[in-house]
């Protein structure tokens, strides 16, 4: 349902030029094996750090168009208007994902009023932010891009009905778009720099990779500390679906916090790298829950903490192993 690409895959070249790395923090643990487990994520280290920190977000909305041969249809987050009369591009930004205005808690703590994946990653590491209690890692006020268009060859992708809904979909293989976005990327080098998340937003569609259907995916150009990060999601306007609404941009958004360079290399048997969103999404509702934001209803899924994966669970609030309380034991492996 959900995928990475390796940094080093094919077509991925690492940036050339001199720019800003992410802001990101080293941390290790020793797991249940007893194996030592080091990892890179991104913001500053929680239990040195006590004040915000803030990365630039770049958003590229893409209008994918099918022909008469395969579809016959437009998708484009650009035009499309969903329930509260937003745009699918508009409506991300208006989303828990970058706006506060929710109090988010964990049992009876409170994680506080900030965006979704800043208060998953201040339970994440509980310990430390109860006592520096200015700990944050934001996503900015996005800086939206001209909108960019891609045209699904019928050996690429088709529209089909939605395999979890009603609704009609496109589809293409993730291969070729990643190729598009990395060729959106390259065009965009003096915006898109490795000191910026570049988030790529499609209106009803999935990826395709042996079959369907995948709804986002995160990578990196290049390894850390100097490679470019991005990550990709749809948003689904159907009620219920997987992906619906901002559902999948809070799986991606999550991982890329904890993985933004895809090695953080783990010993589960479910998940060899520290994929937070991956353990959840076959449960109930594909593992979301619903918040209100100024009156509009967004499906944000639940993400593991890092005791998940054989850290010591006293690291996170409530020695919980995810922000909902939904797993009661470690991945297998562990």
């Amino acid at each position: 349902m959900f995928t990475t690409i390796p940094h080093n895959a094919p077509g991925h070249r690492a940036p050339a030029r001199a720019a800003s790395q992410l802001t990101q923090w080293n941390g290790s643990f020793t797991d249940l094996t007893g194996h030592n487990i080091s990892y890179t994520m991104a913001g500053t280290n929680p239990s040195s750090n006590n004040a915000p920190t803030t990365i630039p977000v770049v958003v590229v909305p893409i209008k994918m168009v099918y022909g008469s041969r395969n579809g016959n249809m437009t998708f484009d987050p650009n035009a499309h208007t969903v329930a509260n009369g937003k745009t699918v591009t508009a409506n991300t930004i208006a989303s828990p994902l970058f706006q506060t205005g929710v109090d988010f808690k964990a049992g009876s703590v409170d994680l506080g009023n900030t965006q979704y994946v800043d208060a998953y990653q201040r339970g994440n590491f509980w310990s430390s932010v109860q006592t520096n209690t200015n700990y944050h890692v934001l996503l900015g006020s996005p800086t939206v891009l001209a909108e960019q268009t891609i045209s699904v060859s019928r050996t690429q992708g088709k529209v089909i009905t939605n395999p979890f809904g009603r609704s009609k979909v496109g589809t293409m293989g993730i291969n070729a778009f990643d190729a598009k976005l990395q060729t959106i990327m390259n065009n965009n080098a003096g915006t898109i720099t490795p000191g910026v998340l570049p988030l790529f937003v499609t209106y009803n569609i999935f990826l395709t990779q042996g079959g369907c259907c995948i709804g986002g995916y995160h990578s990196a150009n290049g390894a850390q500390p100097s490679g470019q990060t991005y990550s990709y999601a749809t948003y689904v306007d159907e009620a219920g679906s997987f992906s619906q609404d901002v559902s999948a941009f809070s799986h991606e958004i999550g991982e890329w916090m904890d993985d933004p360079f895809v090695d953080n290399n783990v010993n589960c048997t479910d998940n060899s790298i520290m994929e937070n969103g991956d353990p959840l999404e076959n449960n109930a509702n594909y593992g979301d829950y619903a918040y209100t934001l100024n009156g509009s209803t967004y499906n944000l899924q639940d993400l593991v903490f890092i005791g998940y994966f054989g850290a010591p669970p006293s690291t996170s609030v409530n020695s919980w192993l995810d922000l909902h309380n939904a797993k009661s034991t470690v991945c297998p492996g562990q």
